[in-house]
């Protein structure tokens, strides 16, 4: 089959999951001996200029192509959006896969040129504490209609979503969740040379920088700690940057508190490698792939008791009330002063995750979802 990916930001690039998700899909797809192109935006990373990657046209057998884009927050990924479709369904592709429900106000484009349209809702973004009550908000709903109406096929990563779909707009939709590798787990060394860190002597939030993603709260629960271990918060924010300023001020200047920015290659790993616990405190996911990675690593996982994070670890993590500091406070005290409850959670994280959600099992799901009749 052509396959053609649009919604993305770029491939390769960790600027959210979605890449991650569509690179996986993509360069196995072209293992299966499928012909795959990823519609990448133009203009600069998401978390600076400074993280921008070399412009290639070719990247593990994925053919890129390079969409015009207005690189202006609100606009970069609109434009690119309908360009991405508007190519997609000019070209030569059987099946033209939209990622988001944003680029989906534009999935009547390949529909009406009679391509097979799939589309991934990757969560509800529209619910997503930066577009409340904006025209943002409303824009991207409106491509959820759109998309409820044109996509051949929908699949969504959680059941909350399903059963969302089905309520809202009569559809039914395809659970397929993401997927995860499995990791070699690496030394400190370049987190020992820039931020003091040994193995176990922190606590770890690897993510986006965004309120939904809930470090207020951890920020907040962290500071109730008697505790010698730091707590370290990796990521790059995404048009948020007022969101960083703010829990750098919650902070309060306390030393323990370490912010990394943007984290990539051998210091994403070793970030992962030697936690002692990693926290996912989110109040909204659509599946949130920092998660399986963290738990691929072999770490404790605690996270907030929504259904999009528990359903990934079912007991084999530890969870939390939905934005209650105090309980998020006490289930973080609780494990470090349980050092054999923790040591039997990384035991059982990394085998658990990846034979529960192998990349290779999804990829052939979502294929055979593109040829379904």
């Amino acid at each position: 089959m052509r396959i053609a990916m649009v919604g993305h930001k770029r491939v390769p690039s960790r600027e959210g999951g979605i890449e991650v998700v569509v690179e996986e899909l993509a360069a196995r797809m072209v293992v299966h001996g499928h012909a795959v192109t990823c519609y990448n935006r133009s203009g600069h990373h998401v978390s600076g200029r400074e993280y921008d990657a070399e412009h290639l046209d070719e990247y593990r057998g994925i053919r890129l192509r390079h969409l015009p884009t207005i690189d202006r927050k609100g606009l970069a990924a609109v434009t690119s959006s309908f360009f991405g479709c508007l190519a997609a369904a000019f070209g030569p592709y059987d099946v033209v896969h939209i990622h988001a429900e944003g680029p989906a106000m534009f999935s009547w484009i390949p529909r009406l040129t009679g391509k097979r349209v799939i589309l991934t809702i990757h969560g509800l973004d529209w619910a997503r504490d930066k577009w409340k009550g904006s025209f943002g908000s409303w824009y991207i709903r409106m491509g959820e209609k759109i998309g409820a109406r044109c996509a051949h096929e929908i699949i969504v990563l959680n059941h909350g979503t399903q059963k969302y779909f089905l309520d809202t707009y009569g559809r039914t939709t395809h659970y397929i969740p993401n997927g995860v590798n499995p990791a070699a787990p690496v030394p400190a060394d370049i987190i020992r040379e820039k931020y003091g860190l040994e193995k176990d002597s922190y606590i770890l939030y690897l993510g986006r920088m965004v309120p939904e993603k809930g470090c207020h709260y951890l920020v907040d629960a962290f500071k109730k700690l008697d505790t010698d271990k730091k707590l370290v918060i990796a990521g790059g924010s995404s048009d948020t940057q007022w969101y960083m300023d703010k829990l750098k001020e919650q902070a309060g200047g306390d030393e323990r508190v370490i912010f990394t920015g943007f984290v990539d290659g051998a210091l994403r790993e070793e970030l992962y490698s030697n936690a002692c616990l990693f926290v996912l405190p989110s109040d909204l996911e659509g599946m949130p792939l920092c998660l399986l990675e963290a738990m691929s690593y072999g770490n404790c996982v605690i996270t907030s008791d929504i259904e999009e994070c528990t359903n990934v670890i079912h007991d084999n993590g530890i969870s939390f009330r939905k934005s209650d500091v105090d309980d998020l406070a006490q289930k973080l005290t609780y494990a470090l002063s349980h050092p054999n409850t923790v040591r039997m959670f990384k035991w059982l994280a990394a085998e658990y995750v990846c034979t529960r959600f192998p990349w290779e099992r999804i990829v052939e799901e979502t294929l055979a979802l593109y040829e379904k009749k």
